[in-house]
């Protein structure tokens, strides 16, 4: 069959009120086949659900990530309370200047400090 016959068909299958099944019927007496492998069934399959993979494995991916993240910020957190006991050990008190790390100073120096005066 040639390149302008099964032109033909095409269009002529695309208009709404034509019968498909004459086109359907030179085709198949021409001897157009349209076989495919054994293998194309699978492989069609494969690249289906490797797409359904590749989203399961971005979500494990950010659950994993946020697992790890509160692991992280948990211990940081528990880093920050030791830190703070051991400063308050280091000064002997638990008081306001303890908590802030400041040693023997007057509270003028530190509104000095803080204001830039």
């Amino acid at each position: 069959m040639k390149r302008e016959e099964i032109k033909k068909l095409i269009i002529g299958s695309l208009d709404a009120d034509a019968d498909p099944s004459p086109a359907a019927r030179q085709l198949d007496d021409e001897v157009l086949s349209l076989d495919f492998r054994k293998e194309f069934t699978g492989k069609v399959i494969d690249k289906l659900f490797t797409a359904g993979i590749t989203v399961n494995r971005q979500m494990e991916f950010v659950r994993n990530l946020n697992t790890v993240f509160y692991r992280i910020a948990l211990t940081g957190v528990a880093a920050i309370v030791i830190l703070l006991i051991s400063i308050y050990i280091a000064e002997g008190s638990f008081s306001l200047n303890s908590f802030l790390g400041i040693g023997n100073t007057s509270d003028e120096s530190i509104v000095c400090l803080l204001t830039g005066n």
